[in-house]
């Protein structure tokens, strides 16, 4: 019992940092309204602009304590003024989708520049606060984690008094409840947006550098924190600081007596070591039970105008650009040289990947993050059938994707309980405890090292990277695996372009624009979201295979979460709703034909084209909402309407309406 106690103090310390990161996604959502999933990011930056006013990695001068943290605090304000400028007031109008992946493009900004300036190494945090040790009931507790759990819960407590007795509190409060009745009465939301963000900035920064003893320094661990965080706000309806600090503290304690459980010899081991996964696992847990009770009730906000995602194009011929484009692909793959050729198969995989998700958000307005995921667990499915069983191509594929289709409807219980971000935060979680739980174990993922994949082979024909036939340069990957991938691709392209054009597409879209009322018009929303939901994890689930098959081996990295939020920023900015959105996307995904050009020609490598791609996401969102291929298609649709030069050449009929976003002034 002492020693529960012990691990129940010792995890005050974690739990004050999630539940800070907490508070701040509290303050980010009642400002503005949206979820920020950078709110971790924010910590890793003041964390990283106090590390080097400390040491003096940047000019040499090496500041005091109190200096480094007035300083800090300063950066950390600017950086809140600059999200808030750049990322948040240009989209407050925009679709609750757009909004969140305006937050995805500022946490890839922050980790990029983070990565580039600091490398992967993780530095030692300068702790601030005392670092002397206390006996309480005969266990020695090192004392920072009173404070930093008495910091945290001071902080909630101002916050509760802000917002319940002060005018910018009553002010926020109303806002969030009706923006327009709000502006009627004169309160500015811009002004109440930008001073809540503000706050979440200075209290995640802050928390950020205070937390140097209980975390890591580095580009992961302090953005991934909003996963718990998430948990603890979402447990507080995204409204009560009180809550929110107290599941956040709860979240932590937890954490800190799973360390200590992990030590006996009753708990789950993965190849002798404690079973890996477990906290992100129960993070996730948490985060579907609050969703599930609470979700219905969590609360909306009186938004100012009608937001909807971008419009549905109806595809209307089909065969020509299908054809063109096997064909240009098919002799480029035994043209180009092998580095081109590889890249390219990256990106046939990428376009895939981009189709599911173009399936579940585009036509259906559900925000998944967790595709990448399911396509890891395919992949680890391929392997382990081939590796274990001995059982290969096409059978350990098939088996794949219907364990991904199996994951996938699972996911889907949530999507009939919650929509939109709130979905976007349970899928979140499952793809953080997937890659935790699952990839990392030995014994169903791959542990440290990965799962080796061997060459798919039909009929006695080698269909891998490693077939006999080379392109004109003779090296590898072999052309006929990029033939594979091409033909995969073409026939995932017409399926989901095939979609939108029956009848199951109307539904889709029906459900996306109202479920209310595409309920009375006899649409089954449950049964569509399902069949979404599954039709968008096989889509994925074939992007897995060819992952499994084009690497050789699949390993957890390739699948973690921040890869997974970068190619849903990548597939928005081409253009979610779209098929040549979701080749553009595969075009601009990590490791695909635009970044390996960059950075063979002008040396911009895979840091900076993070950099580059989260900038130019926000732009993106600020300036074509609907994504590249959807401004290209609004351009050249408006060029070919009656008196226009194009008319009777038209490759698309709109069925759809355009978003119109009127403002009701």
């Amino acid at each position: 019992m002492q020693q529960v106690l012990l691990f129940v103090l010792l995890g005050l310390g974690s739990g004050a940092l999630i539940a800070g990161i907490a508070l701040a996604v509290v303050l980010t959502y009642r400002g503005s309204g949206i979820i920020n999933l950078a709110t971790g990011a924010i910590a890793m930056l003041s964390g990283y602009a106090y590390w080097s006013l400390k040491t003096g990695e940047y000019g040499g001068v090496h500041f005091a304590t109190a200096p480094a943290l007035l300083l800090t605090l300063l950066i950390t304000l600017a950086i809140g003024v600059l999200i808030e400028f750049v990322a948040f007031r240009p989209l407050r109008t925009a679709s609750p989708l757009a909004k969140l992946v305006s937050s995805l493009g500022v946490l890839l900004v922050a980790q990029a520049s983070m990565l580039l300036a600091f490398g992967t190494d993780q530095k030692p945090q300068p702790s601030i606060l005392p670092q002397g040790t206390v006996k309480v009931f005969g266990n020695t507790v090192p004392e920072d984690r009173f404070i930093l759990a008495g910091i945290v819960v001071g902080i909630a407590i101002v916050l509760a008094v802000l917002y319940r007795w002060t005018r910018f509190g009553l002010a926020t409060r109303a806002a969030s409840e009706n923006e327009l009745n709000a502006q009627i009465a004169g309160l500015s939301a811009n002004q109440l947006s930008l001073g809540n963000t503000l706050l979440a900035s200075v209290v995640a920064g802050g928390v950020g550098v205070l937390a140097a003893s209980v975390t890591q320094l580095d580009t992961v661990s302090l953005p991934l924190q909003v996963v718990p965080a998430l948990a603890a706000a979402l447990l507080a309806r995204l409204t009560s600081f009180g809550i929110a600090c107290a599941a956040g503290l709860g979240i932590g304690i937890l954490n800190s007596l799973i360390d200590y459980f992990s030590t006996k010899s009753w708990f789950p081991t993965d190849q002798g070591v404690p079973l890996p996964g477990t906290k992100e696992l129960i993070a996730f847990l948490i985060i579907v039970l609050a969703m599930f009770l609470r979700g219905a009730a969590l609360p909306g906000r009186g938004e100012l105008v009608e937001q909807r995602l971008p419009e549905v194009p109806r595809p209307n011929r089909l065969a020509a650009p299908a054809i063109g484009f096997a064909l240009v692909c098919a002799v480029a793959l035994v043209v180009l040289p092998f580095d081109f050729r590889q890249a390219l198969v990256n990106t046939l995989i990428g376009t895939v990947m981009a189709l599911s998700l173009v399936v579940i958000t585009g036509f259906v307005g559900q925000i998944s993050v967790v595709q990448l995921s399911l396509a890891g667990a395919s992949g680890f499915v391929v392997s382990h059938m081939a590796v274990d069983a001995g059982i290969g191509f096409p059978l350990a594929p098939i088996c794949g994707s219907i364990m991904a289709v199996t994951l996938g409807l699972l996911t889907a219980v949530s999507a009939l309980r919650v929509r939109g971000v709130s979905l976007a935060v349970v899928t979140l979680g499952a793809a953080v405890a997937i890659v935790n739980f699952g990839f990392i174990n030995s014994t169903w993922g791959g542990g440290d090292t990965g799962s080796p994949v061997p060459e798919p082979h039909l009929f006695g024909l080698d269909l891998g990277p490693r077939s006999a036939f080379r392109g004109l340069d003779g090296s590898l990957p072999s052309p006929v695996f990029g033939w594979v991938a091409l033909g995969v691709t073409v026939v995932m392209c017409l399926f989901v372009a095939a979609i939108r054009r029956g009848n199951l597409g109307e539904r889709m879209l029906a459900v996306r624009s109202n479920e209310r009322a595409a309920a009375a018009a006899a649409v089954n929303v449950r049964n569509v979201k399902l069949l979404a939901f599954g039709i968008s994890s096989f889509i994925a689930g074939v992007a897995g295979s060819l992952y499994a098959y084009n690497f050789g081996s699949v390993s957890a990295d390739r699948f973690d979460a921040v890869t997974a939020l970068a190619l849903i920023a990548f597939a928005y900015a081409g253009g979610i709703t779209l098929v040549s959105g979701a080749v553009f996307a595969g075009l601009i995904s990590t490791e695909g034909l635009v970044p390996h050009a960059l950075d063979k020609w002008f040396g911009i490598n895979g840091n900076w084209f993070l950099l580059f791609g989260g900038v130019i996401l926000l732009f993106t969102l600020i300036q074509h909402p609907e994504g590249v291929a959807g401004a290209f298609y609004k351009r050249l649709h408006r060029s070919r309407r009656p008196g226009g030069r194009g008319e009777r050449g038209s490759l698309f009929t709109a069925k759809t309406p355009a978003p119109t976003a009127a403002a009701e002034r």
